[in-house]
C-alpha cells in the first residue's frame, strides 16, 4: 500500500513490519513521534520512560529475553543514554535491538547542535542514516536484521527534515520473528573487568566484518551522472545534491554512516574528476576520505555548523542559486513566548519581582527567560538546575542562597532532577527548588510522564506523588502554591529564601492547552479605567497589548486567568 508518510510515522511502520515487540523511549523533538506513532500499533507494547537512559535499558532487558526492541530520543538524549549504549555495545544483544536518534541541525528545538555519528563511532555501533521516509521504513527493518546477524545494537540516525518531512512510503505486512530463547551466559551479558576485556575483541572483530558489509550493501548506492564532479552525501544533505545537480554530478549516497566502506569510496572516487563531500555539521565523511588519502573538497567551502540548504550547497558549489521572492515590507520577529494563561508566568513574574537568581532547565518554562520577564539566567541540560544551584549555593553560602532558586519542570524532574535533589538533602546547602507542575510533558506535544497518572495511550497508570516523594528526600519544607495566585506565590518564595533549611515549592497548575482544563471567559479593558501604565505588558501574555495608549484584549487568546487583573492598580481588567 502507498502511503505518503512523515519520516517519524514511516519508521515506526518500519518498527511494527519488523515484529518489533517493545518500545521505550523519551520523547524529545525531533524524534518524539516515532514512539507516538508506534504506540499506536497494540502489537507492540509502547511506554514512556522517565528518561533515555531508562529506555534504553528497557529495550536491552526486551532484546535479552529474546523480543525485538526499540528505543528513541533526541541528540541530547543519547548523550544520557551512552552509559548503557557504550557497554551494550560489548555485551551485544539477543533480539534485535535498534536505537533512534534524532538530531536536531539548525537547533530549532535544541541547546546544542552535536553530531550524533561521534556516538556511533565512539561506542563502536553501526549508524544507519535514511535521507527520506521511504528509507526511514525500509532502514527500521533492515536494521534489527543487521543488529540480529552482528550481535550489536543498531543506531537510526535521523534529522529534524527527515523526521518532519513526507514522502511516500509503500508498506507491507506485520512479520513477527519468534521469540529467540534467552540462555544465560555470564561471560557475554556479565560486563566486570574480566568478561569485558574478552569481548572488547568481540567488538573489533565484528567492526571489520561491518566494514565489509558497507561495501556491497543496498545502503549504499552509487548514481553516476557527469564524472567531472563526484559528491559523497548523506541524509536529507543527498537531497540538497539532487535538487541543485540532479544528473549534473555523480553521486555515492551512503545510507550507513558508521562504519564508512573504503573501497567503494575509492572506487568512486576513481571514476570522477573533483571529489567533493556534502554532510551537515562534523567533516566525518570527509575526514574518512581523507585518511584513505583522497582529496577532496568538503568544510572548506560548506559551513560546520547549521542546517544546509538547496540554495547554500548551490552557492558554495558555483551553482546558479535560484533568485527568491521577498515581500516589500519587513515581517515584525515573532520570539517565542510562553502561551496565554501558561500557569509558570506568573511564577516567573514573582520571582522576577523578588530578583531572584533562577537557574532553568530545559522545558517550555526556559521562555522564562525571554524578556519581558527575563527570569531565568542558567539553562545546561536536563536536571542541571538543582545540581546547579546547590554549587551556587555552596561556593556563595549564605549570599547566594537568600536570593537563589532552581526551576525545574514535573517531567524533568522525573528525569534528571531527582538524583540533584538527593545531592541538596545529602550534602545540605539551603537552596530553594520549584517544580513547575503542569500536570503534563508541554514542550515535546503533552506527553504524559510517572507524575501524571496516566500511561503512553492514556490509561491509568502509577502515579507518582511529589510532596511524598520530596518529603522522602529529606525535605521537612515542601509547599503548593496555586502560579495563578501572584500574592501567595510572593509570600510562598520570600518565606522560603528566608528559611534556614532547603525547601521545595511545587508550583502546580495544568497546561493551559489541555483539553480538559476549562477557558474562563476572555478578560475585557475598561478603557476609561486604564491609563496606559503597561503594568500588564510586564508578564509578557500575547493575549495583552497596548493600542493608542490603552491595553487591549484578544479574546481569541485569553483564557481569563486573571493574573493581569491582579497586576493592574486601577481595576481596568474586568472579568468578560
Amino acid at each position: 500500500m502507498r502511503q505518503l508518510m512523515l519520516g517519524n510515522k514511516a519508521l515506526a511502520r518500519g518498527l511494527y513490519e519488523a515484529g518489533c515487540c517493545v518500545v521505550s523511549s523519551y520523547p524529545g523533538t525531533p524524534s518524539t513521534e516515532v514512539t507516538e506513532e508506534a504506540a499506536k500499533y497494540d502489537e507492540i507494547y509502547c511506554e514512556w520512560a522517565p528518561n533515555e537512559k531508562v529506555a534504553m535499558e528497557v529495550a536491552f532487558g526486551a532484546s535479552l529475553a529474546g523480543k525485538r526492541s526499540f528505543c528513541g530520543m533526541k541528540h541530547v538524549g543519547l548523550n544520557v543514554a551512552a552509559d548503557p549504549l557504550y557497554t551494550c555495545s560489548y555485551t551485544g544483544v539477543n533480539a534485535g535491538m535498534v536505537i533512534c536518534v534524532a538530531d536536531d541541525a539548525g537547533m530549532h528545538s535544541s541547546q546544542n547542535e552535536q553530531d550524533s555519528r561521534h556516538h556511533a563511532i565512539a561506542s563502536k555501533v553501526p549508524m544507519l542514516e535514511p535521507s527520506d521516509s521511504s528509507e526511514a521504513y525500509r532502514f527500521a527493518k533492515l536494521a534489527f536484521e543487521i543488529s540480529e546477524r552482528f550481535d550489536t545494537p543498531v543506531i537510526i540516525k535521523m534529522c529534524t527534515r527527515v523526521a518532519h518531512s513526507q514522502s511516500v512510503v509503500e508498506t507491507g505486512g506485520r512479520v513477527v520473528p519468534e521469540t529467540i530463547p534467552y540462555e544465560k551466559n555470564i561471560a557475554k551479558y556479565v560486563m566486570m573487568p574480566g568478561n569485558a576485556i574478552r569481548r572488547h575483541p568481540v567488538v573489533e572483530e565484528r567492526m571489520r566484518k561491518l566494514v565489509e558489509y558497507a561495501e556491497t550493501s543496498e545502503l549504499n548506492c552509487v548514481e553516476m551522472g557527469d564524472t567531472a564532479f563526484g559528491i559523497v552525501t548523506s541524509s536529507t544533505s543527498y537531497q540538497y545534491v539532487k535538487e541543485v545537480f540532479g544528473g549534473k554530478a555523480s553521486v555515492l549516497k551512503l545510507g550507513m554512516v558508521n562504519p564508512l566502506p573504503e573501497k567503494l569510496i575509492l572506487d568512486f572516487a576513481a571514476k570522477v574528476q573533483r571529489l567533493v563531500v556534502v554532510e551537515e555539521l562534523d567533516p566525518i565523511i570527509e575526514n574518512h576520505c581523507r585518511r584513505l588519502g583522497l582529496e577532496v573538497t568538503g568544510k572548506d567551502v560548506l559551513p560546520i555548523e547549521g542546517e544546509f540548504s538547496q540554495n547554500l550547497i548551490a552557492k558554495k558549489l558555483g551553482q546558479a542559486v535560484p533568485e527568491g521572492r521577498k515581500l516589500d515590507e519587513a515581517i515584525p520577529g515573532r520570539p517565542p513566548v510562553m502561551c496565554a494563561g501558561c500557569p509558570h508566568r506568573g511564577l516567573f513574574y514573582t520571582l522576577a519581582k523578588n530578583k531572584c537568581t533562577v537557574l532553568g532547565d530545559i522545558g517550555c518554562y526556559t521562555l522564562g527567560a525571554v524578556a519581558p520577564l527575563s527570569a531565568m539566567e542558567m539553562t545546561l541540560c536536563m536536571g542541571a538546575s538543582i545540581s546547579a544551584t546547590h554549587g551556587f549555593n555552596k561556593a556563595l553560602g549564605a549570599e547566594g542562597e537568600r536570593r537563589t532558586v532552581a526551576v525545574i519542570g514535573d517531567s524533568t524532574f522525573m528525569h534528571s532532577g531527582m538524583t540533584g535533589l538527593a545531592n541538596i538533602a545529602y550534602n545540605q546547602s539551603n537552596s530553594t527548588v520549584v517544580i513547575l507542575d503542569n500536570s503534563i510533558t508541554g514542550m515535546t506535544g503533552h506527553q504524559q510522564n510517572p507524575t501524571t497518572g496516566y500511561d503512553i495511550k492514556g490509561d491509568p497508570a502509577g502515579k507518582i506523588d511529589l510532596e511524598a516523594l520530596c518529603r522522602a528526600m529529606g525535605f521537612s519544607r515542601v509547599v503548593v502554591v496555586d502560579p495563578y495566585d501572584l500574592a501567595e506565590c510572593d509570600r510562598v518564595v520570600k518565606e522560603e529564601l528566608a528559611a534556614a533549611e532547603p525547601s521545595v515549592i511545587i508550583s502546580r497548575r495544568p497546561c493551559a492547552l489541555l483539553k480538559y482544563v476549562k477557558r474562563n471567559p476572555p478578560l475585557k479593558v475598561e478603557k476609561d479605567k486604564c491609563v496606559g501604565c503597561k503594568s500588564c505588558m510586564r508578564l509578557g501574555c500575547p493575549a495583552i497589548s497596548i493600542r493608542d495608549g490603552k491595553a487591549v484584549i484578544d479574546t481569541t487568546l485569553c483564557v481569563g486567568c486573571g493574573v493581569c487583573q491582579q497586576m493592574c492598580k486601577f481595576d481596568a481588567l474586568q472579568d468578560g
